[in-house]
């Protein structure tokens, strides 16, 4: 049954709802719709599933572009509802002719929408009853088939269930005898047949011979004895060690290890580096030119297709008048160059996709005005959602909820989480030194206990830097580390914490539900996911693993999840930025830090008309 039929406006603007159904629905279904997928550009999709306490629903919307309208349908998502797409696409094509931008009541569509759902229900079940007419006829017939093999015996069985190519055969077999219907019930028969038809070819072939195995075993043990017998009498060699390469002009180096020496205790000398090292990146703003240089002539060439070219006299009168309505035949071309475009700056093939369908969804229907071209209209748009993705929903200042944690008299948590070899110690060095700049007292907190050297080189950027490092050594547990760590920090005065972990992948559940159980146990102020800005498809699947494994571990009813990314080797890429894109689309999170070099300095902030015009270059 359908919970709710609502028309509005993008503007907010409720027109109707079908005071008929009047069913109050559990949560906000509509309020999560507009804020997860309108306006995150993932208007594209067939539907949208909200779960909420006690309730399941799916939610499908239409849009009509001219008139500014949104029509949304909310059922249970258990029902499977059929008729719900012509539902909304009737109501939109009736709704479209009595609307009228000054007015606000539409009392009179109930009728008509009681009429257009009756229809849509009648349609439904009429399909629904053909389809069932002409099931039996056919399942008898192969019932009847499956019984008789049942009975002219086993081998008769395996030939049908060999023949048969949509294996419909073997599924009206099992469920006579009582097992599950479906795909699973079909492969386990072809698995019964496979091992069938082995225990066949094993005893036609004969069983393998033993003396033949005993021969190769004492042949192995032969050689082996030799090998042992030849290793005992050779003298060991000495160990060649390499020379140097004496060139004609330069002197003979004495030596080729040139690490810093040790002091008298035993502690390496390493350069202390002040905070008056250098202005980080992050306080320097970032100048960008304005010139768009003919950006929009080159998607124009690129999106045109190559179907039968219009005469000059048609393709300037419509130039001159307009097209009515934008088509999706229309559209197509200048996406498709546009997908190309970004999937050749690092975007990930299916944020690409997604993209390009919701721009498709918000420009169908439109009408295009006088001397534009649809490749200039298609851009605009794209140019559009790309900064509404890019910029962060909340405030991402960092420095502003330190201040806050610090007048609650408590220590600011920040977690570095992310996959292998992506430089969390390293960046979470350079956001230790910005936050020096800034007059903030910070503690590291060496969290990672798996790999071999991570203490040590949290060590040394603590000596660089001259701040202290809470650390327990190695095979210890990380949460309790950093649980421990965190309160040394509210002893000592210290306004943040940044807690360093492991490098893990994503698919690692021993080493994901260790981090879970770290997020949970310390309820960190901000978890930042580094990722490096060379990943490409990958960066999909890192994060939404990452969010999931996370929800899915925790034992908390409301799980963290990530709240932030840092981008890694950001200078490394050239114009392929599009990994910064995948991972705000695919996660929610802004990109807050963009490590762009190997010195402390080398932290920036995000600049999105940046990233959108290379994007688009």
């Amino acid at each position: 049954m359908l919970e709710q039929l609502l028309i509005f406006t993008r503007g907010g603007l409720i027109l109707w709802t079908c005071k008929e159904l009047g069913n109050a629905l559990k949560g906000s279904p509509i309020d999560t719709l507009i804020r997860s997928c309108l306006l995150e550009e993932r208007s594209g999709a067939a539907s949208y599933n909200y779960d909420a306490p006690g309730a399941a629903y799916t939610l499908k919307w239409t849009f009509h572009n001219e008139l500014g309208l949104v029509f949304v349908a909310v059922y249970q998502r258990i029902l499977h509802l059929l008729y719900v797409d012509e539902l909304l696409a009737m109501a939109k094509r009736e709704f479209s002719e009595i609307y009228d931008p000054k007015r606000m009541n539409y009392n009179d569509f109930d009728e008509t929408f009681r009429q257009l759902r009756k229809e849509a229900e009648a349609r439904a079940e009429e399909l629904k009853k053909s389809k069932h007419v002409g099931k039996p006829v056919i399942d008898g017939k192969k019932q009847g088939q499956v019984k008789k093999g049942g009975f002219e015996g086993g081998n008769k069985k395996k030939s049908e269930a060999n023949d048969g190519g949509d294996g419909d055969t073997g599924k009206s077999y099992k469920l006579e005898t009582g097992h599950s219907n479906g795909n699973h019930v079909n492969i386990e028969g072809s698995r019964a047949v496979v091992a069938n038809s082995k225990e066949n070819a094993s005893s036609n072939v004969g069983a393998f011979d033993v003396s033949k195995l005993q021969k190769l075993r004492s042949k192995g043990g032969k050689k082996t004895d030799t090998v042992v017998n030849k290793g005992s009498n050779v003298h060991p060699k000495k160990k060649i060690t390499k020379k140097n390469r004496v060139w004609d002009d330069s002197p003979q180096e004495s030596k080729l290890d040139f690490t810093d020496p040790l002091e008298e205790n035993g502690n390496e000398n390493i350069e202390v580096v002040g905070t008056d090292h250098g202005e980080s990146m992050m306080d320097k703003e970032e100048i960008i030119s304005s010139d768009s240089e003919d950006e929009s002539e080159e998607v124009g060439k690129e999106s045109k297709p190559d179907t039968k070219k219009k005469g000059w006299f048609s393709s300037m009168f419509q130039s001159i008048a307009g097209k009515a309505n934008l088509e999706k035949s229309d559209l197509e071309p200048a996406l498709k160059a546009l997908k190309d475009r970004l999937m050749t700056k690092n975007v990930a093939e299916e944020i690409a996709e997604k993209l390009c369908e919701s721009v498709a969804a918000s420009l169908e229907g439109k009408k295009q005005a006088s001397f534009t071209r649809i490749s200039s209209k298609v851009q605009a748009a794209m140019e559009e959602a790309l900064v509404r993705i890019l910029t962060p929903r909340r405030s991402i200042d960092i420095l502003r909820d330190v201040h806050a944690a610090k007048e609650q008299r408590k220590p600011y948590v920040v977690v570095f989480v992310g996959v292998n070899g992506v430089g969390k110690s390293t960046n979470l060095a350079k956001v230790a030194y910005w936050l020096l700049q800034h007059e903030i007292s910070v503690m590291m907190a060496a969290c990672d206990t798996f790999r071999s050297g991570a203490v040590e080189q949290l060590r040394t950027h603590a000596r660089r830097l001259q701040i202290p490092i809470f650390e327990k050594g190695y095979e210890k547990d990380p949460a309790i580390v950093a649980k421990e760590a965190i309160q040394e920090a509210a002893r000592n005065g210290s306004d943040v914490v940044l807690v360093d972990t492991a490098g893990r992948m994503q698919d690692n559940e021993p080493l994901m539900r260790a981090l879970s159980k770290l997020v949970y146990l310390n309820n960190p102020d901000l978890v930042l996911f580094v990722g490096e800005a060379l990943v490409g498809n990958d960066a999909v699947d890192q994060l939404s693993k990452f969010n999931q494994k996370l929800a899915d571990l925790s034992t908390s009813p409301n799980p963290r999840l990530i709240d932030g990314i840092l981008l890694t080797k950001f200078d490394t890429i050239d114009d392929k930025v599009g990994a910064a894109l995948s991972m705000v689309y695919i996660s929610g999170a802004p990109v807050m830090f963009v490590g762009c070099g190997q010195s402390y300095t080398d932290l920036k902030k995000l600049n999105v008309k940046s990233i959108v015009k290379t994007l688009l270059k």
